[in-house]
């Protein structure tokens, strides 16, 4: 029995039916794929995939390696650290990503899924996740990768001062009415009822005003350091575009939805550009959620936060998450 395995033979009743590889053997019918989603950024909590590497071989060798190619213990910082330390954007974008990852490898140990995967998406920095899950990218370049972006966008940010704004109750046709009326710019479309704008201090308190006008329901200023996702981040394109250029994606074996097409783009050779744009550009994530059709959704990663957005955009679809030890083990039970 493989020592990371402990904890699926303490239940007598759970995974009853292993192969000799120790995954599990499906006895039941499957009419539905899986669309799997990837977090981004405000997910972290400290503590985040420590049960995992604590149980599981596959994922602490993800937290190994990232530590490796940073140069740093991130793993310490994600599983005991300071949460402000932790939510800085050069912390916060790699720590995600790993955690994402060590779920996938566990999960890809455990449960033989891969004819049961129909596509992949990541929101804003989990699209590298997914990407990474897919096989264009390898753990190593997704994590120097993330290493860059952070860095280009604290710079950006620094250099284009601005914040993000969430309108909720709205519809995306109001969010765009408000952003013309106050100089801002759509940065997250998320779920019906949920809009983040991003833009100038300025032009959100303007943004805020319009919006109360109009009679939203709520408007939340969100405790971020710079207008992610807009013509503000153009700065962080240049920058983040060195890196890209020395980086060779390859085909993936499972297709991903980009932010800025909520489609698939199966040529690698355009990977590279369509990351640079959503730098700048909406995050079309509710449109994404409404393409993948006939699929359930997996949350691969920590939080809850893409679960709950689809729940909002499709509450008809079964949702997992695997945020923790005892959520996966959920996942992966209904696979007995």
């Amino acid at each position: 029995m493989p020592e990371n395995s402990k904890f699926f033979f303490e239940n007598p009743a759970f995974f009853f039916q292993l192969d000799f590889k120790g995954k599990v053997c499906y006895t039941e019918s499957m009419t539905k794929k899986y669309a799997f989603l990837f977090p981004g950024q405000g997910s972290q909590f400290v503590g985040m995939g420590k049960d995992l590497a604590e149980n599981f071989r596959e994922a602490k060798d993800v937290f190994d390696e990232v530590d490796d190619t940073l140069n740093q213990k991130l793993s310490d910082l994600m599983f005991s650290g300071d949460i402000d330390t932790l939510t800085q954007t050069q912390n916060a974008q790699p720590a995600i990503m790993a955690v994402s990852i060590a779920t996938w490898k566990v999960l890809k140990s455990k449960c033989d899924i891969d004819e049961k995967i129909a596509c992949m998406a990541g929101h804003s920095l989990g699209e590298y996740s997914a990407l990474c899950a897919s096989g264009a990218l390898t753990l190593h370049q997704t994590t120097l990768l993330l290493k860059a972006r952070a860095e280009a966008m604290h710079e950006a940010a620094e250099q284009n001062k601005g914040g993000m704004l969430a309108l909720i109750g709205g519809s995306i046709e109001q969010a765009q009415e408000i952003a013309n009326k106050s100089g801002c710019f759509i940065a997250n479309d998320n779920c019906s009822g949920q809009i983040v704008l991003s833009g100038r201090l300025a032009d959100l308190t303007q943004a805020k005003i319009a919006a109360e006008q109009m009679g939203l329901k709520r408007v939340i200023p969100l405790a971020v350091s710079g207008a992610f996702h807009s013509p503000l981040m153009q700065p962080a394109q240049e920058k983040l575009a060195i890196a890209l250029q020395k980086t060779t994606f390859s085909a993936p074996v499972i297709p991903v939805y980009f932010n800025v097409l909520a489609g698939i783009e199966n040529n690698a050779a355009k990977f590279g550009e369509l990351l640079l744009k959503q730098l700048t550009n909406t995050v079309r994530w509710r449109e994404t959620l409404q393409n993948m059709t006939n699929t359930e959704f997996v949350e691969c990663g920590p939080g809850k936060v893409l679960s709950g957005l689809v729940k909002r955009t499709l509450p008809d679809t079964k949702t997992w998450d695997t945020c923790n030890l005892e959520s996966l083990k959920a996942f992966l039970q209904t696979k007995q």
